[in-house]
């Protein structure tokens, strides 16, 4: 099979009704690559709905040339136009032949054009694709707005695998060998029945050893078949968290066609492994324990919007990982295709999620949260009639990633009257409604009955066991007090538990039989606390890793800050302190608050920085971040005591800011294993600025797995003052490139509205990242009032 990436359309941001036409003239169109998201082109506008970030969304049309001489298709080969996804309700024709399309802007489709290649008139293969996004507030985050994923054109022979038709299954697995099993679905368009030779080879992407074996099947005429076959992998390299291994499986078919030999192979990067949850241990991969340290993710990153290149999300999961993160939830619908290759590259456990609403709409905030009324906008309307081809979609693209764990069929879809109903509604406990009006905060007998979910989520998890029987399916349930009363909880494998620890201990015993994590956790020591007590529970989903565009409070703030990462990808405080939680490896860290304000609070009610100013007498509360068993904080020399706060998980201490700086040492064994130092910081007086390069070994795994990297430079941007520290003030910075494009500047403040489409933008707290996809040699020159230019020379 050959891959022709389709990047380079003409794109039209109206809704031309004569576009699907061959003939049209979009000679004036813009030119863009796809991916491709135009809502963060344009400006924040508070008219649009604050739930998907004050982004508007709108028509747009995409049409793409493709010559048929390079795309070089023999007849009797089969042709597929495949879309990895496009939000939303895509129409789609090809010289003006109308293909069809698909409402839901999440998950893959494509369309069979060996036919119409037989009636093109000319070299000239149009493809045209409408966009309808009108309806912005169709769901509680950002999604974009356009072809926000890959296409491509494939090159199939007559015969061949069918689309996500290989699935490989670790059916056993010790140090000496793996039993796999292997399923094709094989396809022919020719009109006798075809014997097939079925050869393959694993190859491991660590050490090159190679595993071959074989197969034959005999595929119908013009039809399809199944075949199985078992294979032993000796000495076999699993994938896991801590040893990501890999194999590419490349499947060659063989067979004879008037008189000659032919042959069609196909790749698929997966992996060996095993995974269980269990009700008393929680989970293990390969026979052994883990505790999922996860964390929520959406997909969009600020000024890129979701059209986000595999390079950015490396970043942000190396520092996901470096906190000592080790799995993800995709939060609430399936993500790019990279982003799940990325994990089974640097070893994270994923949970896919199919949906946030299942047939009724949730509420959708678009002036605020909670502020009525809400907008009944999104998929609830194509639930009837997709979920199924939509949610097996998912299952079968994503399948053959070893970083999948289990398939979650729903979100917080039990949240009482949004929209189901019970008369237990009084019994639930932390919910979200303290600014509702009245009438929304009782039981209301003419909603929707909450014993339907459990109907749905019987037929949900049908669907999924029969797409994937391997793995568990799970839900994430906000009201467990009611869910585990209207049977829901028999459908599923695994029950995710939304930010109710309190009740995992009596639910254990309620439920003996059944496994439990946290599908989406605060960032308390105490609801970490309720995942290290219980041995049962399997771990913790944060929300969120990184702070994402949508679902905001009001205007000007266009997202949510609950990540521990910033949009600009820059760690928080938030970061360090559960790095000190998460990770094996030595943490040292010193955050200050005033003490009057925070004295004895937690981290959260009162927010804290580094700030240090020798000069203000007021004294400071300290708080010490750190894992070491043996911490020491002075103040020029002289030793200050810590006291250990267990209600949050840190050290605090009292300090007169009256010395040049304060220092936090962290000891194992008596040796000093981390640093940190506390200065005062002066005013900017350079823009420090350098390319984001990713570690060698990630760019290896990356390499091996076939995940492309290049296309986008990040540049990290600080500005720094005298004595080489990350400055205290910020400026608005200007950045012009040579040799490439501008994608954007993200600083991660989101009360800054500036639009996205501007060269300039403020630094938060010294900081912003530049993204530029390169020409060729790229000069990005960083310019701030007061301060000499940064320069990026990069490709030279």
């Amino acid at each position: 099979m050959r891959s022709f990436a389709v990047e380079h359309w003409a794109f039209a941001l109206a809704d031309d009704r004569d576009a699907w036409s061959k003939r049209h003239d979009d000679s004036a169109w813009r030119a863009v690559r796809v991916p491709h998201d135009w809502s963060v082109e344009l400006g924040f506008d508070r008219s649009a709905s604050s739930g998907t970030g004050y982004l508007p969304g709108g028509i747009g049309w995409y049409r793409a040339h493709v010559s048929l001489r390079e795309l070089a298709a023999k007849p009797g080969q089969h042709v597929r136009l495949a879309f990895e996804g496009v939000y939303k309700n895509a129409d789609v024709w090809v010289n003006g032949y109308h293909l069809g399309g698909r409402p839901s802007g999440w998950v893959p489709f494509s369309f069979d054009l060996t036919e119409l290649l037989e009636y093109a008139p000319d070299d000239d293969l149009v493809i045209a694709v409408r966009v309808e996004h009108t309806d912005i507030s169709d769901a509680r985050w950002y999604n974009g707005s356009g072809i926000t994923r890959m296409v491509a054109l494939q090159v199939h022979e007559a015969v061949r695998l069918g689309e996500h038709g290989t699935v490989v299954t670790t059916e056993s697995l010790d140090a000496a060998a793996a039993t796999l099993r292997i399923t094709h679905a094989l396809a022919s368009d020719a009109g006798t029945p075809v014997a097939v030779r079925v050869r393959h080879e694993l190859r491991s992407l660590t050490s090159d050893r190679v595993h071959e074996f074989a197969a034959d099947a005999v595929v119908p005429a013009a039809g399809r078949t199944d075949l199985t076959l078992q294979a032993t992998v000796l000495d076999p390299e699993p994938w896991s968290d801590t040893a990501p291994h890999l194999y590419r499986l490349t499947t060659t078919l063989v067979w004879d066609a008037d008189g000659e030999e032919h042959r069609a192979s196909y790749e698929l990067v997966t992996g060996i492994r095993t995974i269980a949850f269990d009700a008393d241990t929680g989970f293990s991969v390969n026979g052994e324990p883990r505790v999922l340290k996860g964390v929520c993710l959406h997909e969009d990153a600020g000024t890129l919007g979701v059209a986000v290149p595999a390079a950015v999300w490396l970043r942000r999961l190396l520092s996901l990982q470096r906190m000592g993160a080790n799995a993800v939830r995709m939060a609430h619908n399936p993500h790019a295709p990279e982003l799940y290759a990325l994990c089974d590259a640097l070893g994270l456990f994923v949970i896919d999620e199919a949906f946030d609403e299942w047939e009724n709409p949730k509420n959708k905030w678009w002036q605020g949260h909670n502020v009525y009324p809400p907008r009944h906008e999104g998929y609830a309307k194509d639930f009837p009639q997709w979920h199924e081809r939509d949610l097996v979609a998912m299952i079968e693209a994503h399948r053959h990633h070893p970083s999948i764990i289990a398939w979650s069929i729903g979100n917080e879809v039990d949240y009482p009257n949004d929209p189901y109903a019970s008369p237990l509604f009084d019994e639930m406990t932390g919910n979200n409604d303290a600014n509702k009006p009245a009438a929304e905060r009782v039981y209301d007998p003419s909603r929707p009955d909450v014993r339907r979910l459990t109907t749905i989520a019987r037929r949900l998890a049908g669907i999924t066991r029969r797409a994937d029987p391997t793995r568990p399916v799970t839900f994430a349930a906000a009201f467990p007090e009611l869910s585990s009363r209207t049977g829901l909880f028999a459908e599923l494998d695994v029950v995710g538990y939304n930010y109710k620890e309190h009740l995992y201990a009596d639910d254990h015993e309620r439920f003996p039989a059944v496994p439990f994590l946290g599908s989406e956790n605060g960032h308390g020591y105490a609801q970490w606390r309720a995942v290290t007590d219980h041995d049962f529970i399997a771990g913790q989903f944060l929300w969120t890793g990184i702070d994402y565009l949508g679902e905001a409070h009001g205007w000007p703030i266009h997202g949510s800050g609950a990540g521990l990462l910033t949009l600009a990808g820059f760690e928080k405080q938030t970061w360090h302190l559960r790095r000190s939680w998460w990770s094996d490896e030595p943490v040292a860290h010193l955050v200050t608050r005033p003490h009057a304000e925070g004295a004895g609070a937690d981290f959260w009610s009162h927010p804290v920085g580094r700030a240090w100013d020798a000069a203000d007498p007021r004294p400071v509360e300290v708080l010490a971040f750190a894992n070491g068993d043996d911490l020491s904080l002075s103040c020029d020399g002289d030793e200050l005591p810590l006291v250990r706060d267990d209600a949050h998980g840190y050290w605090t201490a009292v300090a007169h800011p009256r010395a040049e700086a304060l220092v936090l040492e962290s000891r194992r064994g008596g040796e000093v294993v981390a640093r940190d130092e506390l200065v005062a910081r002066g005013e900017a007086v350079r823009i420090e600025a350098e390319v984001w390069m990713p570690p060698a070994d990630a760019v290896a795994a990356c390499t091996a797995a076939g995940i492309p990297l290049h296309g986008v430079l990040q540049i990290e941007c600080v500005l720094r003052d005298a004595a080489g520290a990350i400055a205290r003030d910020d400026r608005i910075v200007e950045v012009v490139v040579d040799g490439g494009d501008l994608l954007g500047v993200e600083n991660g403040d989101l009360a800054d509205v500036t639009p996205y489409a501007t060269a300039a933008r403020a630094t938060r707290d010294g900081r912003l990242i530049v993204y530029v996809r390169p020409h060729g040699t790229v000069t990005a020159r960083l310019r701030a009032e007061g301060l000499p230019d940064g320069r990026v020379v990069h490709g030279a």
